[in-house]
C-alpha cells in the first residue's frame, strides 16, 4: 500500500537548511544529466536519466528513468568541444515536439549552425 507524507518544508539533519515542498514539487530539475558525447557515450553524474543513445554526429536522445507528468517542460542545455577551430558549442532540441520519457537533442558548432559535431561534455537540464 502506499502512503503519503505531507509536510510543508524539508530541512537536512541538523535544521540549519531547508526548503519549501513547493520549490521540490516545481522548481527543480526532474531530470539532468552531465555525459560524455564523444567517442563511447558515457553519463558521468545524472538524475532521472537511465542512459543515453548515440544517435549519430551530436545527436543524442537522453532517456529518463521515470516519466515526465507531461511534455509541457523546460529543457536547457550545453555541449562543448575542443578543437582547432572552435571551442564552444550550441544546442537545440532535435524534434518541434517533447516525449515524456525521453528528451532529443543535437549540438551543432557555433561557427556552422547545422554542422552536428560529438560533445566532449553535454549538459541537459530539465525543468517543471
Amino acid at each position: 500500500m502506499a502512503s503519503e507524507l505531507r509536510v510543508t518544508t524539508i530541512a537536512n539533519n541538523a535544521g540549519t537548511e531547508s526548503v519549501d515542498t513547493t520549490y521540490v514539487i516545481n522548481g527543480t530539475a526532474k531530470a539532468w544529466v552531465n555525459f560524455n558525447g564523444a567517442g563511447t557515450v558515457a553519463i558521468r553524474e545524472s538524475n532521472n536519466t537511465s542512459s543515453i543513445t548515440d544517435n549519430g554526429t551530436g545527436n543524442y536522445t537522453v532517456n529518463f528513468t521515470s516519466a515526465m507528468e507531461d511534455v509541457n517542460y523546460s529543457l536547457t542545455g550545453l555541449g562543448t568541444w575542443n578543437t582547432d577551430t572552435a571551442s564552444g558549442g550550441l544546442f537545440a532540441t532535435q524534434t518541434s515536439t517533447f516525449a515524456t520519457t525521453s528528451a532529443r537533442i543535437y549540438v551543432y558548432q557555433s561557427n556552422s549552425l547545422f554542422n552536428g559535431i560529438d560533445s566532449h561534455t553535454c549538459c541537459v537540464n530539465i525543468l517543471r
